[in-house]
């Protein structure tokens, strides 16, 4: 005998989902293409590695992605279609960063924000993360403004939306930032194709043992081309391979002076010269 269908459970759509949903309803309206490079990193890796502290791949490559965006003025700019087309350019770079977060018992993405990473150094982004990450939503400007917004009737939240994206540069870039970065590789997984509303989005995959890692720019090509895309992931492996090897060595030594060892051989060292 066949069993009696169940009928299953109506349930709202929470504020989290809202967000997410808006965010992706302007995002398809963006002509993106994503260009991916291989990069090799074993030396970026090791050095990172006896770092005491060890900064997350996140900071390392938000840091790095903004150092591109501060020599190439492109990254910075934004299509902007009322009155008429134009491009807006800020003079620097923000970062909105997608960040899970648990609320009212759901897992949820809310996305906060990292003004000028390429001058902060790798701790000062991960201590600036790490508080995203912990301090309550209530508390956190950026996540109380988006789910209070998702409560709005849905024409207001397309609207405010539309209105950001569409008429200021300049408020787009205070409000959204210039480019976005999300990834699943600490989870062992590769985004092939996410979707945002901004200029570009970098995603990075899981990095290899051997410190190979898939490195990707998804772009809006109504504000750039592929082929400069393509040149600024291979300048962007050179800075990781320069200034961002750079600060991973100078953390690494320095937190090596700082090992109870050290210190107690050099207060004996000053007690013998004093």
């Amino acid at each position: 005998m066949p069993q009696p269908c169940e009928k299953g459970i109506w349930r709202p759509i929470s504020p989290g989902r809202r967000f997410v949903a808006d965010m992706l309803h302007f995002a398809k309206q963006v002509p993106s293409i994503p260009v991916a490079r291989t990069m090799h990193l074993a030396q970026v890796a090791r050095a990172r590695a006896v770092c005491r502290e060890r900064p997350s791949w996140t900071a390392v490559f938000m840091k790095a992605y903004g150092v591109i965006c501060r020599r190439h003025a492109p990254l910075r700019q934004a299509l902007i279609p009322w009155p008429w087309d134009h491009l807006y350019e800020h003079p620097l770079s923000v970062c909105s960063i997608v960040i899970e977060r648990e609320h009212e018992g759901e897992k949820l993405l809310l996305a906060t924000q990292v003004r000028g990473p390429e001058g902060k150094s790798l701790a000062g982004i991960d201590e600036y993360l790490q508080r995203s990450k912990e301090t309550p939503i209530e508390e956190v400007g950026y996540y109380r403004r988006a789910l209070l917004m998702s409560r709005l009737p849905k024409w207001v939240r397309r609207f405010q939306w539309w209105h950001t994206l569409n008429l200021s540069g300049y408020k787009r870039a205070k409000r959204l930032g210039t480019f976005g970065l999300s990834s699943y590789g600490r989870l062992g997984a590769e985004q092939i194709h996410p979707l945002g509303p901004l200029t570009t989005l970098l995603t990075f995959g899981p990095i290899s043992a051997e410190g190979e890692v898939v490195v990707k720019i998804v772009y809006d090509h109504r504000v750039l081309d592929g082929a400069e895309v393509a040149r600024y992931l291979s300048e962007m492996e050179q800075i990781l391979h320069g200034e961002i090897l750079e600060e991973l060595t100078a953390t690494a030594n320095a937190g090596l002076n700082q090992t109870p060892a050290a210190s107690k051989a050099r207060e004996t060292g000053e007690s013998k010269a004093a």
